[in-house]
């Protein structure tokens, strides 16, 4: 990966590297997300066990804050998704070698 392009994905098709700089900026950003969750997970857990009404009640607030980011995880590898699908689709029917550009790639969120 210390070129240009990455032709690892079994067909030859070549990825621009700013393509995989992208991917791995989003990948950063769901994996900062999970880690956020783990805490907040503990931090649940740990009120629930406490059984403490203000803890219990905190817990709410915590809980919308997982499923908020659960959203955004999913958002997020949809928009991956989505966006690896179009460069590779625009790539097949205007580039002959197969090769994606970069400016194919596109996140609108985050």
């Amino acid at each position: 990966m210390e070129g240009d392009t990455f032709s690892g994905l079994g067909n030859g098709t070549q990825i621009d590297n700013k393509i995989l700089q992208t991917f791995k900026k989003s990948f950063v950003q769901v994996q900062d997300i999970l880690d956020q969750n783990r805490v907040l997970i503990n931090e649940i857990n740990q009120n629930h066990e406490s059984k403490v009404p203000d803890n219990l009640s905190r817990n709410v607030g915590l809980i919308r804050e997982l499923n908020n980011n659960i959203r955004r995880v999913v958002d997020l590898y949809a928009d991956l998704s989505s966006s690896f699908t179009k460069s590779m689709e625009v790539s097949s029917e205007g580039d002959s070698s197969g090769a994606v550009k970069s400016d194919d790639l596109t996140l609108a969120k985050n």
